[in-house]
């Protein structure tokens, strides 16, 4: 990425109220720009960059002055949650651009054999993530299934620099499957209504007590469209059992509840290494339960490994 990692070493100058920086960035020039980072905005964005990978094939030029970048932490997909990153920049300058806007993510799997199409959980979309990188958007994708002989994946956005639009249109993506062990997408029916839970990344979960994240999504009626988070509140009893080791379960587990930002969040305690199944039991707005609930026959589970 030319932006970012362009030879030269170029003094940034803040537009902040300390003045002059001693921040260097390989390839970026900050000269007061108010569409731009300061110089320190611009270093904690660009050492946040570094922990992620580019995606070129989801990158794009806009208006012929600024491009768009895309990051996975791997460089690629999996099956289930998948966080995406973005961030513009002035070809000019390389300099990181705060006024920038995507439309929601839209991934569509053609299944080949059937002649089908349809799409997956998105977040409802893009958005800064963080006040110390005000220059990086973040959404999420939660893919249904993996990329194969069964069907392929593309993905499109639009996007919004400055007031000048572009964006990417039906790029082929592969999609793999996660790791033996890890299970963080189901599905459970309500009527007519189709639901996804989607478990947000617990690779960085350890023994003991952990924040348990989630996300659960509504198909809607055509099934080529993003599925949006669902409108109707739930709550998500938890009972994490160890298959490998008796069945066993763990104290001090709370269920996860709806929160301000549209996640469901609740605490999951787990005594000890190895492959985790999380029971689920649905329960809706006036405590009926609507999905899940036995632990002797249930599908509505999520394995994680740890």
């Amino acid at each position: 990425m030319a932006a970012l990692i362009g030879a030269a070493i170029t003094s940034c100058n803040s537009n902040d109220d300390t003045g002059t920086q001693d921040i260097q960035i390989p390839g970026i020039t900050i000269d007061n720009d108010l569409d731009c980072c300061s110089a320190s905005e611009a270093m904690q964005v660009y050492s946040f960059l570094r922990t992620l990978k580019n995606i070129p094939e989801l990158s794009t030029v806009v208006d012929g002055q600024y491009n768009v970048f895309a990051y996975t932490r791997s460089g690629g997909f999996h099956t289930g949650y998948n966080e995406l990153f973005f961030v513009a920049t002035k070809q000019k300058s390389g300099n990181y651009i705060k006024d920038f806007s995507l439309t929601p993510i839209t991934p569509v799997m053609l299944m080949t054999q059937m002649g089908m199409k349809h799409s997956t959980p998105v977040s409802g979309g893009v958005s800064t993530f963080n006040e110390d990188y005000s220059a990086v958007k973040r959404g999420w994708v939660s893919f249904l299934m993996s990329s194969g002989d069964a069907g392929s994946w593309s993905l499109s956005y639009d996007v919004s620099v400055l007031g000048k639009t572009g964006g990417i249109s039906n790029i082929d993506i592969t999609v793999d499957d996660l790791a033996s062990g890890q299970q963080w997408l189901k599905s459970f029916k309500v009527g007519d209504a189709t639901y996804y839970l989607t478990l947000v990344d617990p690779t960085s979960w350890q023994t003991g007590t952990n924040t348990i994240q989630a996300y659960v999504s509504a198909k809607g009626s055509v099934g080529t469209e993003p599925y949006g988070l669902a409108t109707e509140r739930f709550t998500i009893d938890i009972d994490p059992r160890m298959p490998d080791m008796g069945n066993h379960s763990s104290p001090g587990n709370e269920a996860l509840t709806l929160q301000a930002d549209g996640s469901y969040q609740g605490t999951i305690n787990l005594t000890m290494t190895g492959l985790w199944r999380i029971f689920l039991t649905v329960k809706d707005a006036q405590g009926n339960v609507v999905a899940g609930g036995d632990t002797d026959t249930s599908t509505l589970y999520w394995d994680v490994t740890i």
